[in-house]
Parts: C-alpha cells; structure tokens; sequence
C-alpha cells in the first residue's frame, strides 16, 4: 500500500479535489470525516462522469463514491484483491482497528509486487513459509523462482502437506503460480 493518502473532507471543492490529483499524481483521494474515518472516494473516473453529466455535485461528499470499501493492514494481498475484483472499485483504503486510514493500496501496488526480484521471494518462500509456519527443513523442499514462478521440489514426510506447501507459497507477495514438483513419503 501507499502508507501516505491524501484525504479531504466531504465540504472540499471539485476543483481543489482535482487541484490535488494533479499536485500528488494520484488517480482518487479518499473523502474523510473529523476522525480520519473513510466515508467514500472520489476518483479523475467520477470528476470526469461529473462534467460529462454537466452537473452532479460541487462537493467531494456529493460526488464520492460510497460507502468506501476498505481493507485491513494484515490482510494478504490476494485477499485485498479479491475484494478490489468482487466490489469492482480500483482501491482500497487501509484502516485500522479504530477505522482510521493508513494508507491506500491500488492497482498500481499490486503491479509492483509482480516486480519483485525472483531472489526474495525465494528467500520468504524458504525462510517463512517452509522454515517457521511449516517447520520444514530448508533441504526437504527444493524452491525455485524464475520470473515469479515458484517450482517446488523433494520429498513431504506426507501427501496432505502437499496443498498446504502450495497454497502458502501461492500467497508469498509476488508469486505469479506455483509448479508442484513434489513426492510423498507415505
């Protein structure tokens, strides 16, 4: 996510709202209230829509879309995706447990992870996944990543570890699909 969001108040103008998007180089800016909750978003989409319409609102809280749809900072980023894919909104504000926004996560976020280097992935796949949530030894599973695509290799001490060894990997930032390679002691 982008950690930094600008917000502004349901009474700002259009044209500061716009004044902004074109100031920070944003596609939206999440409308809050007094205490920093979302209440909806307002994107260049709907401030264009607005003047197409020729009319709509001069007010972030007339023209916001609402209520904002937003995500929770451990969510995964698959699930953050999801939600962004079945509500069919481009981002998602990230709140806390008070509600508060933390940051934005975007489209744009999610392309990024697709430019992780190859080496970390491996390396949280091996380190994370496999070593302490598995607590597999780093010699029982052979992980190799070419081009975000993770290869899996060796020998389970059981077959049902299987789909867990590949959903977990499939959920590492920037996993782009997992080949199972894998065989079974048992």
């Amino acid at each position: 996510m982008t950690p930094t969001s600008v917000s502004v108040r349901p009474d700002t103008s259009l044209k500061e709202v716009a004044r902004l998007l074109d100031e920070f180089d944003i596609t939206a800016v999440c409308v809050v209230d007094e205490a920093s909750h979302p209440l909806g978003v307002v994107s260049e989409r709907d401030l264009v829509r607005r003047q197409a319409d020729g009319g709509g609102g001069s007010t972030a809280g007339e023209l916001m879309t609402s209520p904002a749809v937003v995500a929770r900072p451990e969510w995964s980023v698959v699930r953050a995706v999801r939600v962004m894919d079945r509500q069919g909104v481009k981002r998602l504000p990230v709140v806390d447990e008070e509600g508060v926004v933390l940051g934005v996560l975007s489209r744009s976020d999610v392309v990024q992870l697709f430019l992780r280097r190859d080496r970390a992935v491996q390396e949280e796949i091996v380190e994370d996944v496999l070593t302490r949530t598995l607590r597999l030894s780093p010699s029982t599973v052979n992980v190799e990543v070419a081009d975000g695509v993770v290869t899996l290799s060796g020998v389970l001490p059981r077959r049902d570890l299987a789909p867990v060894v590949k959903r977990l990997c499939g959920s590492v930032d920037g996993v782009a699909g997992v080949v199972d390679r894998l065989r079974y002691d048992d």
